[in-house]
């Protein structure tokens, strides 16, 4: 059941998949364009490690674009990390995992797209060569397209669903 579902979240097309849709701030639309070439670049010479690091980067900072767009939004969340007093902590001190859940809970991405997003962090924490020596994983090309459809799905899905948290 998994690798059918696995199978067809791969199988999704996404059309229109452009960061300047998501309309966040020039400098990180920026960065984010640069870095999805490299991860473009990086899948066609084979290099899945590093496809599967950078797509874990960009999908951080759209999350982090989002919400520094959406400040009201995202620090009103149920989901959204807090410190020992119940504060909101600020988004530079948000992991990954937070602003997937945050993300998901606004309504942005699918059930999906939220748990594939969690796999490519799982993924992505691979940067530590301890965590990847210690699992044995060793990068594939198949698990790297995984990785580059969650990144087209965020980006598509949250460019459907903005209007959700737009004021």
């Amino acid at each position: 059941m998994i690798k059918e579902t696995e199978n067809e979240f791969l199988s999704r097309e996404f059309t229109n998949v452009d960061i300047k849709a998501l309309a966040l701030e020039s400098s990180i639309t920026d960065v984010l364009q640069y870095r999805i070439k490299e991860i473009e670049k990086c899948f066609s010479s084979g290099s899945p490690l590093a496809v599967i690091l950078l797509a874990g980067s960009a999908l951080e900072g759209i999350f982090l674009g989002l919400a520094i767009q959406h400040p009201k939004q995202f620090n009103s969340a149920k989901s959204s990390p807090k410190d020992n007093n119940s504060k909101v902590r600020p988004f530079h001190e948000w992991t990954l995992s937070s602003f997937i859940d945050v993300t998901k809970e606004l309504g942005l991405i699918q059930h999906d797209t939220h748990k594939f997003s969690h796999s490519l962090r799982d993924f992505r924490n691979y940067i530590h060569p301890f965590e990847q020596m210690s699992s044995g994983f060793s990068p594939r090309e198949h698990t790297a397209k995984i990785c580059l459809q969650v990144l087209k799905a965020v980006i598509h899905e949250i460019g459907d669903n903005l209007a959700k948290i737009r004021a």
